[in-house]
């Protein structure tokens, strides 16, 4: 292996998938008795899908095995039974990969985990390993591709990103308005992350090819490098979570140009409310084996 590439994924999968559980809408009326139990009671990537009803998760692991991936992080929720019970074997494989676990304890006090730093924090701390190699994480409920999977895995930077062109993504026009935008110098390089940007300040973030980036959630990281802006992430201001895109930044600002946003025209499928279930489906029929794992 080269000695910059990665075989290890972490998966956040910690969520309380809140809005995966909300109230029926119009739009979601064709879903049936058994889809609507599994996006009310189980978390979004153990929904099943296709018609061998392989989980989500299956999907994003069939993936990222062909992107040469050999190693699986599991970051849960305090209930990690469903995970384990899919996904840990008596060998600790899954489908020729080695699975690990980590689960994100709630602080006293609160109700909701406390965010995506803290998600990969604890799962840096129950996973030591982890400090001492390059990793990708990413969540659970986004079907990343193979060569998105690849490009982090193969890229020479420390630490990088996937850099999604905002135009490639087949997403209504206004769940795409609410994707923060990135910016990057002309090398590529991170400079700055907006949420919810104005129409005018948009403008300012378009890079060298007239493109608006966003970020997907998918990162990859060196352990001994993040591990310090993980520790010292401040809550957000609105949310009150520690988020990644926060430490993210707060490393590009200590360290300017350690992360590579690597440029990317596709869609992610994503399972976000029930209405995407039947969108995933036919995804799911038009670019997969029914046979996953053969």
């Amino acid at each position: 292996m080269n000695k910059t590439e990665t075989e290890t994924l972490v998966i956040l999968a910690g969520g309380a998938s809140s809005r995966m559980k909300a109230a029926l809408s119009a739009a979601e009326s064709d879903l049936t008795p058994e889809e609507m139990a599994q996006a009310n009671q189980r978390s979004k990537g153990l929904i099943q899908l296709g018609k061998n009803q392989y989980p989500l998760l299956d999907y994003v692991l069939f993936n990222a095995k062909r992107a040469g991936y050999k190693n699986i992080v599991f970051l849960t929720g305090e209930d990690a039974a469903p995970f384990r019970s899919q996904y840990l074997k008596p060998d600790k494989r899954y489908q020729g990969l080695n699975v690990f676990f980590a689960v994100q304890s709630v602080p006293e006090g609160r109700k909701k985990p406390l965010g995506t730093a803290d998600a990969l924090l604890q799962a840096i701390e129950q996973q030591a390993w982890l400090k001492d190699t390059r990793f990708v994480v990413c969540n659970s409920d986004n079907l990343y591709s193979i060569k998105s999977f690849s490009m982090l895995r193969n890229t020479q930077a420390p630490n990088a990103f996937i850099s999604y062109d905002r135009d490639g993504l087949k997403f209504s026009r206004e769940r795409i308005n609410r994707f923060a935008l990135v910016k990057t110098d002309t090398e590529g390089y991170l400079e700055d992350i907006i949420e919810k940007p104005s129409v005018q300040e948009s403008e300012q973030y378009r890079d060298d090819a007239g493109k608006f980036r966003v970020s997907m959630n998918i990162f990859m990281f060196t352990g001994s490098q993040v591990l310090p802006f993980l520790q010292n992430c401040p809550l957000h201001p609105v949310r009150e979570e520690k988020e990644i895109p926060t430490a993210l930044l707060n490393m590009v600002k200590a360290h300017p140009r350690s992360v590579l946003g690597i440029p990317l025209t596709e869609h992610v499928p994503d399972l976000t409310s029930k209405s995407d279930i039947r969108i995933l489906k036919q995804y799911l029929e038009t670019h997969y084996p029914q046979e996953l794992w053969q």
